[in-house]
């Protein structure tokens, strides 16, 4: 399955560019956790941030972030098979799980209940 990894970046950071690079990194290890239990991970920011870079955004949470952030992310969701939310408050993960339930996507809330498909990598 290709699993969207949905969780905090900005909430509750207040625009700390260091605090959102932590929470970057915490989708990156979930990511490598659905990896090696035999899926495609995938986490919007990695196609939405170089868009936005190239369109001028200085940084995650400017306005031309905002106007690339969550649309990639949402016509991402289109392509995915599932959703791993993880914990924390964030509106963008909460309307990612929204989207993905009205598609019809499995949505996991812990890393446990993702299937392994194939022998660990």
């Amino acid at each position: 399955m290709m699993i969207l990894i949905a969780g905090p970046v900005r909430s509750g950071t207040q625009g700390d560019q260091t605090r959102i690079a932590a929470n970057l990194q915490a989708l990156n290890q979930m990511a490598l956790q659905v990896y090696h239990k035999g899926h495609t991970p995938v986490v919007g920011e990695w196609l939405a941030l170089p868009i936005a870079s190239a369109a001028g955004s200085a940084c995650i949470g400017d306005a031309i972030s905002e106007r690339y952030l969550y649309p990639v992310a949402h016509r991402l969701i289109h392509s995915c098979d599932a959703i791993l939310r993880l914990p924390g408050a964030s509106g963008g993960a909460d309307n990612d799980v929204a989207l993905g339930q009205q598609l019809g996507l499995e949505i996991f809330q812990h890393i446990d209940a993702v299937p392994e498909v194939s022998p660990p990598v």
